[in-house]
């Protein structure tokens, strides 16, 4: 496992161990004193010397727990005072380290307790001294194994918030993107049109081709925006974005209007949600894309109603022109994709006079 790095919160938790292990250092040593010194009486002063060394060994257990440990252990076998900066180091090392390392420092531990029930007998003899360090110990490891498994818990369970906030945020740019794209569409066929019109049309006037080119050097400018943002939606995080509403849809017709035959009308009631608004306006936008590619100079309908409890109903229907060149479909494709995210339904498809329908029903509360 990686290193843990002490912050604040380490500091004050290694100060509260370091504190706690001197209140038990010297609740041990008094203890020791009142009962009786052991023999020789040398051994006291070690365990004192032991126990010092202990608090110090509380200080490593981030960084080298198991050296620690190792270590603490060693020292048991005939110290006593240890025993507070062992317990937190077994622990350290249970929730640390993998469990067969620990396992290990486990087993130095249990046999540092056998030579100290050697060299310290007391009233429970040898048999049990070292049941009592099975259960103590158990009950460390026992301890430290609930830690662990629950800091894996919770380390993968931001890891999936990580996984899940980068996929939002993918979803998210991807359909920034597409926004882009089609807007991109929108303005590149705007631009096929009015360029059309310039090379087939002999009989404009001088003011027709000036506004024709204006349209054109306006659409150029535009699409390289709309390029530019496209590609840096894909490159960058994601930014706020305007995005458009059911109130830009007059705004768009009105953009499409010139050298085509647009009809407008809407019914709606009210101001229909976000989502739905948008999407209203992407199928408008599509099919007005589609019409100036496949049906040139065809009259275009446009009509939108619904409201509050009916849903919002969005139908564009053109009739037969020419075609300028095969279509990818991905655009169709894409806004069935659109709408059934919004819990809408799409419908298109050819009219009787060889013409074309796209019919669109949103969810008002979408």
């Amino acid at each position: 496992m990686a290193e843990e790095r002490r912050g604040a919160r380490g500091w004050a938790a290694d100060t509260a161990l370091f504190a706690l292990g001197v209140f038990a250092w010297l609740y041990i040593s008094g203890d020791r004193m009142r009962l009786g010194l052991p023999s020789p009486p040398w051994l006291f002063e070690a365990d004192q010397l032991a126990g010092i060394v202990g608090l110090g060994l509380l200080w490593l257990r981030r960084r080298w727990p198991v050296q620690a440990g190792l270590a603490a252990a060693a020292l048991s076998s005939f110290s006593e005072t240890i025993a507070f900066p062992l317990v937190v180091l077994l622990y350290a090392v249970t929730v640390r380290r993998p469990l067969k390392t620990a396992a290990w420092v486990f087993a130095a531990a249990f046999a540092a307790a056998g030579v100290y029930s050697l060299l310290r007998p007391q009233e429970l003899g040898v048999l049990g001294n070292l049941l009592f360090a099975v259960v103590l110990y158990g009950g460390i490891a026992g301890w430290g194994m609930v830690t662990r498994y629950r800091n894996a818990l919770r380390a993968r369970a931001a890891e999936q918030e990580r996984d899940e906030r980068e996929r939002a945020r993918q979803r998210a740019r991807e359909e920034l993107a597409r926004e882009l794209h089609d807007l991109l569409g929108h303005r590149l066929s705007l631009l096929s049109l009015h360029a059309g019109a310039m090379e087939y049309r002999s009989d404009l006037s001088p003011q027709e081709l000036r506004g024709a080119a204006g349209v054109v050097r306006e659409q150029s400018h535009l699409a390289m925006r709309d390029l530019r943002e496209v590609i840096a939606v894909l490159r960058a995080p994601i930014g706020e974005l305007p995005q458009p509403s059911m109130a830009d849809l007059r705004a768009l017709v009105e953009e499409a209007r010139p050298g085509s035959r647009i009809a407008f009308s809407s019914t709606a009631e009210g101001e229909a949600p976000e989502r739905s608004g948008r999407t209203a306006y992407r199928v408008v936008q599509e099919a007005l894309t589609n019409a100036r590619k496949h049906a040139e100079g065809a009259a275009v309908e446009v009509a939108v109603s619904g409201g509050p409890g009916e849903g919002l109903a969005v139908e564009v229907v053109n009739g037969p022109g020419r075609d300028t060149g095969p279509g990818s479909g991905h655009g169709l494709i894409g806004l069935e994709e659109r709408i059934a995210l919004a819990g809408g339904r799409l419908e298109y498809g050819p009219v009787g006079d060889g013409g074309w329908r796209v019919r669109a029903w949103l969810p008002w509360t979408a």
